[in-house]
């Protein structure tokens, strides 16, 4: 599906936002060990690169984080957002996925979570509290460049 945020007179074939399908975004939450964590912390958000390991269990998908014991994610509010990204400045392009739930504190031996699922973080010292969000909500938008009025890229003679 295509969103256009300009008229379409404005340029002969101007930049558009794909909607992503649902597969298309879990396919791409595999594929990441690093994103963006947003909470609620004393009524004001604050958002954390997290590294991560999406869960796929009985019909459920979960996002899995490690972190410190008693750090700001542990003071949360239940409900919080995660997000992936890949941006290309030059080519005017990229895309987004959004995914939406409720944070969760995880027993890591429980159901043999820490052997399937460990996010692996890149700093390992003092990772030891582990948390899930319970996704409801996941969604995806890329962003394709206009068409360049140019037969050739400027940018590679540059």
């Amino acid at each position: 599906m295509r969103v256009r945020r300009r008229p379409s007179d404005a340029m002969t074939n101007p930049a558009w936002l794909e909607v992503m399908t649902h597969d298309e975004c879990i396919e791409l939450l595999r594929e990441g060990p690093v994103g963006r964590i947003a909470v609620v912390v004393d009524g004001f958000p604050i958002v954390l690169p997290v590294n991560y390991r999406l869960v796929e269990m009985e019909g459920r998908t979960w996002l899995a984080v490690r972190t410190r014991p008693g750090n700001v994610l542990e003071q949360a509010d239940a409900y919080a957002a995660f997000e992936i990204d890949a941006i290309d400045p030059h080519g005017k392009q990229g895309w987004s996925v959004l995914a939406r739930g409720t944070l969760h504190r995880v027993d890591p031996d429980a159901a043999d979570f820490r052997e399937r699922f460990d996010p692996e973080p890149w700093m390992n010292v003092d990772r030891d509290a582990w948390l899930a969000i319970d996704t409801f909500q996941i969604s995806g938008r890329r962003l394709h460049p206009a068409e360049s009025e140019w037969a050739f890229e400027p940018g590679a003679y540059l």
